[in-house]
């Protein structure tokens, strides 16, 4: 009468810690995923607001169309960069949000 009463405990014990090691990668990973953001987001801050400088002080209207230009193919090059990065982020954290279950598909191991 003990012994299924011990397996059961181990069962949920299992799964409990499966559980808390699942929230701790989850967290890891959203906590990269957020500094990756910002870190992001005050890049192209400092890159608009130095454009914004050259473009006040363009001799001509081809200068500011040339650093205007410029700058477009800059934050569109980094902004396609960026996105790959999270996506491949993302992919990650759906990974290893599902490993647990596979574990538990292929019993257990």
């Amino acid at each position: 009468m003990v012994k299924p009463f011990d397996d059961m405990q181990r069962m949920n014990q299992t799964g409990i810690d499966t559980a808390m090691k699942l929230f701790g990668e989850w967290g890891k990973s959203w906590q990269a995923i957020a500094a990756e953001m910002t870190d992001y987001t005050k890049r192209s801050f400092e890159d608009g607001t130095q454009t914004m400088e050259k473009l006040m002080t363009a001799k001509s209207v081809e200068q500011a169309m040339e650093i205007q230009s410029t700058y477009a193919k800059r934050a569109y090059d980094d902004y396609m960069h960026q996105m790959t990065k999270l996506g491949s982020m993302y992919t990650e954290l759906a990974k290893e949000a599902y490993r647990p279950m596979e574990r538990v598909m292929q019993g257990g191991r």
